[in-house]
């Protein structure tokens, strides 16, 4: 499904406009977003969490080159679904 596949599913279940629907669902990702950024985890009850997870600075290879590089600390996104969500879904896919 695509956000514009979502936009329109949330427009015709509740009967608001697509482009009110659009304009909700992009500050709802901005406001994930922006809270991610300042380091602030989102927890949507019975959803999931959306959560800032810390990687460790750690040594690779490139392969082409033959040299060491060193990969610095670095935080990204991630999202964790809650237990409800997930066993919905197990039983629920075919």
């Amino acid at each position: 499904m695509t956000k514009a596949d979502l936009i329109n599913e949330v427009s015709k279940k509740t009967g608001i406009e697509k482009v009110i629907v659009k304009e909700t669902v992009e500050a709802f990702m901005d406001a994930i977003k922006d809270s991610l950024k300042s380091n602030s985890n989102v927890y949507l009850r019975r959803f999931g969490s959306f959560v800032v997870k810390k990687r460790a600075e750690k040594t690779a290879r490139n392969i082409s080159k033959n040299t060491t590089i060193v990969i610095p600390e670095h935080f990204i996104p991630s999202f964790k679904p809650s237990k409800m969500f997930i066993e919905e879904v197990k039983d629920n896919v075919k």
